[in-house]
């Protein structure tokens, strides 16, 4: 049976994993593969290893992506069609993952770093999903690491919206102006970094008036056929 890929991106804070969550719901046999997630997990190793970030920022050209990745045994696997991320044979949890320090260090990081290697390994990755399932990738750089991605969607919402929901996930105990502040840095720093870029392939999705995330969702479905469909 054949089978697609789906590429998600999108503005910091638009809602893109719930969205994918959503979708691997719905969608029959499909999994997701959480790149931003794998990011995050190799910059959080490295900053709990104490090591200086000013310093690995200073040096970001040199330092190669897939090998911190090894280095501190860092895992990918999938597990109820999601994506769980080990270091050392456990488990990091969501929480850490998605604190405001991880993620402004990964949008300082991102575009700096070598990441050939660790995009040939998503690459690979995704082709050996691809065998048995449909297949939601959700991170950066989508086109560059898989341009054979079937759909690729950028989703968009304001930025007053973006802090409302971000404000949310950290329940709600930020200051609003820190918060706004932050999202608008790595806004800042994913275009600089190139991150933002979209291609005739892209279908941007303004998700600023959806008030749940399955009306966010059903937007994005109304482009995805999927093959056993479009026969």
């Amino acid at each position: 049976m054949e089978h697609i890929v789906i590429g998600i991106e999108g503005l910091v804070g638009a809602g893109k994993t719930s969205i994918c969550r959503e979708l691997i719901k719905i969608l029959p046999n499909t999994v997701l593969l959480n790149g931003g997630n794998l990011y995050r997990a190799i910059v959080y190793a490295m900053m709990k290893s104490g090591v200086n970030l000013e310093n690995i920022k200073q040096q970001a050209k040199q330092i190669d992506i897939k090998t911190v990745m090894d280095l501190f045994h860092i895992e990918l696997k999938i597990e109820d069609n999601e994506t769980k991320i080990y270091m050392e044979g456990n488990v990091i949890q969501e929480e850490e993952l998605q604190s405001q320090k991880a993620s402004m260090a990964v949008s300082e990081l991102g575009g700096k770093a070598k990441n050939e290697a660790l995009f040939v390994f998503a690459r690979s990755l995704i082709e050996h999903l691809k065998i048995e399932h449909n297949v939601i990738i959700s991170g950066r750089a989508i086109m560059q690491i898989y341009p054979d991605t079937n759909y690729h969607f950028f989703v968009t919402a304001s930025l007053e919206e973006r802090v409302k929901r971000k404000s949310i996930q950290y329940k709600e105990e930020v200051d609003i102006e820190e918060l706004t502040n932050h999202i608008a840095k790595r806004d800042e720093l994913q275009k600089e970094a190139g991150f933002y870029q979209l291609t005739d392939k892209t279908i941007s999705v303004d998700v600023t008036d959806c008030e749940t995330v399955k009306e966010s969702t059903n937007k994005l479905l109304n482009y995805i056929r999927l093959p056993q469909e479009i026969k």
